[in-house]
């Protein structure tokens, strides 16, 4: 039996009262939950705060490049598709300098799970305005106020029909833990965006600032709607929906395109020697 001491107890270098702590909790109890012990799962992370995850769980990890997470996490999940493959990066990391990569995993359906950390702000390199930064914030970098619209990533994950996509909140590990439980469950690529304080460098979405906003989702909401689903990733003010805003149970994960995978993870498969020299013969 799987039990949330199998994940270590770790020294972190976040800072006192920082979202990401909600983050690790929730994370460990949906991972126990689901009765995933530290070898079945496999951490991704870029660079960022958000990024040293790997580093606090007793688990495989791999840190990638900044912004590098995803593709990292892509390969391994093709590689042994035996394991559950987590990515857990920050909004800069995974909407900034990986926005490419966020786009193809979206076009993909690549059966992974994206765990966001979403501050709205670089806090590692203290305090720039990031993708999801309102517009007008002022920072560091942007004394006179952020100038380009936020981006919203979970309005963008359901207008390419990918087949999850919920948004949580690091102040409730309830609910938290219960999304990530079902993302990781789910087959095809999952994207829990998570709202988080950056208690240091972000003064305007603070714990306050959240816990005023955050709200379920109605009871009657119904995540097989996509245009339902459209209208609640819209989103973000004064209410800030939090749930499985979107599911779609159609498509097929990236992984199942390949006849080779259903004959299991590919390092289990070894190396065709004949096939390798027959198309290497081909560049002769």
């Amino acid at each position: 039996m799987v039990k949330m001491e199998d994940y270590g107890d770790f020294e972190t270098a976040w800072c006192p009262g920082c979202g990401n702590f909600g983050i690790r909790a929730a994370l460990i109890q949906a991972l126990t939950e689901s009765g995933l012990a530290p070898h079945e799962i496999v951490l991704v992370s870029g660079i960022g705060q958000a990024a040293k995850m790997p580093h606090y769980l007793r688990c495989n990890g791999f840190n990638g490049l900044h912004g590098r997470s995803v593709p990292a996490a892509t390969g391994i999940a093709l590689a042994n598709h035996g394991v559950k493959v987590i990515v857990n990066s920050g909004d800069g990391c995974n909407y900034g300098e990986g926005g490419n990569h966020f786009l193809a995993a979206l076009r993909r359906n690549i059966d992974i799970t994206l765990l966001v950390h979403d501050n709205q702000i670089y806090g590692l390199t203290k305090g720039q305005a990031s993708p999801t930064s309102q517009q007008g914030m002022v920072t560091k970098a942007q004394p006179e106020g952020q100038r380009s619209r936020a981006f919203n990533p979970v309005a963008t994950a359901v207008a390419n029909k990918v087949s999850f996509v919920a948004r949580g909140f690091a102040g409730d590990q309830k609910q938290l833990a219960g999304l990530i439980k079902e993302a990781i469950a789910h087959k095809g690529f999952s994207l829990v965006d998570i709202m988080q304080p950056c208690v240091s460098f972000n003064k305007v979405n603070t714990w306050a600032w959240y816990k005023e906003r955050c709200q379920p989702l109605p009871a009657d909401h119904d995540p097989a709607d996509w245009h339902a689903a459209l209208r609640q990733a819209d989103k973000f003010g004064d209410a800030i929906p939090t749930g499985v805003i979107y599911k779609n149970e159609e498509r097929k994960p990236f992984s199942d395109h390949f006849e080779i995978l259903a004959r299991g993870p590919l390092f289990k498969q070894g190396t065709d020697y004949g096939a390798l020299q027959e198309i290497m013969g081909k560049y002769a």
